[in-house]
């Protein structure tokens, strides 16, 4: 498991912020919910790789259980144990900045500050949950796609730097890296999303 607040004491600020959203993602899984990832520039790049570290194995190899395993031993006996081998249990998420095709056509035919908030709207469904990315907090798109979000009942999360902001006073739960400097802000997102990632996988998956 990994030690986040022994590695990053000063991150001790976000502990009660970083736990409820742990179990708010945890819940989203367990109720069949999914995670639904926004923001820019590098907060995109995050949401593409805690995309990458819920959908297949990150600490762990996640192997598929017994019930599954029988599945495709019943209808593709053949194939089975090779499926078994080389699939893994995954927490399903969506980095939506992942669309480029309807993403530049919403831009380029209605408004970019919408953009997220239009994927949302289609691909919102009960259960899920929204996580925004922004180390300002005020990112007009990603804002827009919180309050989205939060109109439609679905449960938002947001990730930012210290200062107040316009997602900290939307999201049901903020976590404020604490400092005011985008790449610093930053180099904490990265150890904040990898301990939510592992945790998830450790109580989920074993």
């Amino acid at each position: 498991m990994i030690d986040l607040y022994g590695h990053f004491p000063e991150l001790k600020v976000c502990e009660e912020s970083i736990e409820k959203a742990y179990q708010m993602l945890k819940e989203t899984y367990l109720s069949g919910g999914k995670i639904l990832l926004c923001g820019n520039g590098g907060s995109c790049s995050d949401c593409e790789h805690i995309v990458g570290e819920l959908m297949k194995g990150f600490l762990s190899l996640r192997k598929p259980n017994d019930d599954t395993k029988a599945l495709f031993e019943e209808k593709f006996p053949e194939d089975s144990q090779y499926f078994a081998e080389h699939l893994q249990r995954g927490i399903p998420a969506v980095s939506l900045a992942a669309h480029a095709g309807v993403m530049t056509a919403y831009v380029n035919d209605v408004t970019a500050d919408m953009v997220y908030g239009q994927l949302v709207y289609a691909l919102g469904k009960e259960n899920d949950l929204v996580w925004g990315i922004s180390t300002s907090g005020n990112s007009k798109n990603v804002v827009n796609a919180v309050k989205i979000a939060s109109a439609l009942g679905l449960k938002t999360l947001g990730l930012t730097g210290e200062k107040e902001s316009a997602m900290s006073r939307v999201c049901d739960i903020t976590i404020q890296a604490p400092h005011i400097d985008t790449y610093r802000i930053q180099e904490y997102h990265l150890p904040i999303y990898h301990y939510l990632c592992a945790k998830l996988e450790q109580e989920l998956f074993g």
